[in-house]
């Protein structure tokens, strides 16, 4: 049976901030937590080692593999720092048109760092994320 990795974790995010080697990254991560914190109203926790998730939600495929997953979320890594929002969320593309300087995976849009990106545009991708989610698996 497939264990998923990115489990929330009752570890301290602020303490995983303090641990952020680079003082700019860990100032980034702080501004991102106060803007995620307030634009969804839930307290954030650690997905995993890494992740700051906001709210969760269970997912189940046709496939029969199933989990939980934060609403949204961002990872300050090494090298970028990493936001998550709803694959497949119709608005996105639209909104990332103006959202400033990223790049983009699957799930995630990558940013160097808070000053390159419209934050009202980031509270707006949040918003339409949790939605998506929200509206797509309802809670029980």
């Amino acid at each position: 049976m497939y264990e998923l990795k990115t489990k929330q974790t009752d570890n301290s995010v602020i303490e995983f901030i303090e641990q952020i080697d680079s003082s700019k990254k860990r100032e980034d991560a702080y501004k991102l937590l106060d803007i995620f914190s307030e634009t969804t109203g839930y307290e954030a926790k650690m997905w995993g080692p890494s992740i700051i998730g906001f709210g969760s939600y269970h997912y189940k495929y046709e496939s029969g593999h199933e989990g939980d997953a934060p609403l949204v979320g961002f990872s300050p890594r090494k090298a970028k720092i990493s936001l998550y929002f709803a694959p497949g969320e119709t608005k996105r593309e639209e909104l990332l048109k103006q959202f400033g300087k990223h790049t983009t995976g699957k799930a995630c849009v990558y940013i160097n760092k808070v000053a390159d990106i419209d934050v009202e545009v980031l509270k707006a991708l949040i918003i339409e994320s949790v939605s998506f989610l929200q509206a797509m698996y309802p809670a029980k």
